[in-house]
């Protein structure tokens, strides 16, 4: 089974009124100002998904700024996994910086079938993820729930690009070591923080972080698979395209080519997120 854990979909309304959310909501703005950024519905990843033959997806939004199109997006979600309960997985975006409202939102959510918060954009969203005071009500209300929590993670180093924002290793080193009861996936190769397993202290205190492989192609050479696998092992990398701005046969080409064992690549490409979900 291949499982896609990070892709983005949006009702059809947002890239009919693009103009109206960039206005709404500022890490929308940030990431699809672009009227070339894609906006993926559900029926298109579905396709893509077939054609590639991808046989499930975790679906998420971005880090909202403006509570109703949160809503609106997280309703979306609820209502894409109904109409797809054997291709998805759903996950709910919140802004911890809501504070009260964003755990009811996460409730109301996780009542509906969430399986995961995410993905947060702290940097336009406007927290520190690094602040336990900060982050401590939102992860004490996934823990109780159950629901795992991705993040956007950014490169101290290289190329910049929209979003890309200074969510860095030390930034996400420190929210994990904050709540090492909690299970959090750091998007895009947790922007370099699984190079520093070698680090006897690093490693022992990020056993609780997946590192999803989301954009990869944009960041990293094919090399990226079988370095991280020889740091960490393979058990805690997800495959994860971050779709529609990734398509799967680009990345699965990664994945084919990588000189990792047969058994790591399972596990990537499906086996530990399997494990992960409960599915």
């Amino acid at each position: 089974m291949i499982v896609d854990f990070h892709t983005h979909i949006f009702p059809p309304s947002f890239r009919a009124a693009r103009g109206e959310y960039v206005g709404r909501d500022i890490t929308f703005a940030a990431l699809f100002a672009n009227p070339k950024a894609g906006l993926a519905t559900v029926e298109e990843l579905i396709d893509a998904m077939d054609e590639a033959r991808v046989d499930m997806a975790v679906v998420m939004g971005v880090g909202w700024t403006d509570r109703d199109t949160a809503i609106e997006a997280n309703d979306y979600i609820i209502r894409s996994v109904d109409r797809f309960p054997t291709r998805l997985v759903g996950f709910c975006s919140v802004n911890p910086a809501w504070g009260e409202s964003a755990i009811r939102e996460v409730e109301r959510c996780a009542g509906e079938g969430v399986k995961g918060i995410g993905e947060l954009h702290p940097d336009t969203q406007g927290f520190d993820v690094g602040s336990k005071e900060v982050m401590s009500p939102l992860m004490e209300a996934a823990h109780g729930l159950g629901l795992i929590v991705l993040t956007h993670s950014s490169e101290p180093v290289g190329h910049l690009y929209p979003g890309k924002g200074r969510t860095t290793p030390d930034k996400l080193y420190a929210f994990a070591r904050n709540f090492p009861e909690n299970t959090i996936v750091c998007a895009h190769w947790g922007g370099g923080l699984p190079f520093y397993g070698l680090m006897p202290e690093v490693a022992g205190e990020t056993k609780n972080v997946y590192y999803d492989t989301a954009a990869s192609p944009f960041l990293y050479s094919q090399g990226i698979f079988s370095t991280v696998v020889g740091l960490n092992g393979p058990d805690r990398i997800l495959f994860g395209t971050d779709f529609p701005l990734i398509r799967h046969p680009r990345l699965l080409q990664q994945v084919e080519e990588s000189t990792i064992s047969d058994e790591a690549r399972k596990k990537i490409l499906g086996g530990n997120a399997r494990a992960l979900l409960t599915i």
